[in-house]
């Protein structure tokens, strides 16, 4: 069966785990750039602060508007940005971008962003970083869009619940991942992403 011909409503608890967290662990690898799908979440900051301070890449881009939420404030890359630097990044070493409104366009966009800072034949590597629930909307959108031979090392926020062994114990949690099956089942069916086999 593939992404596009699952029945979100009918799988379990089990298959929603397998299909939402199972092989998306962080390999331990080090990459040319750490990518940081937008939020406005300290969870996320604070992962890919720990991953800069482990020099497991050089350079830090955030990634996202906040304009899908309403957000009449500075960007959430900018934010991002902001409290990176507050936990000793340089600035220097943090990129932005600063239109994505969803997760495709993290992905377009930031695209742009590492062409022209590098050139994306110099990519080898990103360290993805999000919520553990996104990672797998997060790896199938990099897959879809970006060149073929990059690779990804996924590295999800820290949060004590909401991981593959408790997402199910927390109310919010539990709504954020259904929401996700839903929306990669969505997407899938609609083209936006690969669709691939379960």
């Amino acid at each position: 069966m593939r992404l596009s011909e699952m029945d979100p409503e009918l799988l379990t608890r089990n298959q929603i785990t397998s299909l939402l967290f199972d092989g998306l662990e962080d390999d331990g690898k080090n990459g040319d750039c750490i990518l940081v799908f937008g939020a406005r979440s300290l969870l996320r900051v604070e992962k890919a602060a720990e991953l800069y301070s482990e020099k497991r890449a050089p350079t830090i881009l955030v990634s996202g508007s906040g304009a899908r939420w309403g957000d009449e404030e500075i960007p959430e890359a900018v934010w991002m940005r902001d409290q990176l630097m507050e936990r000793g990044v340089p600035s220097e070493d943090i990129l932005l971008e600063i239109k994505a409104e969803n997760t495709t366009e993290n992905v377009v966009a930031s695209m742009l962003v590492l062409q022209q800072t590098f050139g994306l034949h110099a990519i080898n590597r990103l360290l993805i970083v999000s919520s553990p629930f996104h990672m797998k909307r997060c790896l199938l959108t990099l897959k879809t869009y970006m060149p073929e031979r990059i690779e990804y090392t996924l590295c999800a926020d820290n949060r004590k619940v909401g991981q593959r062994t408790n997402w199910w114990t927390d109310p919010g949690e539990k709504a954020n991942v259904v929401k996700e099956v839903k929306s990669i089942n969505k997407y899938a069916k609609l083209g936006i992403l690969r669709d691939e086999e379960l």
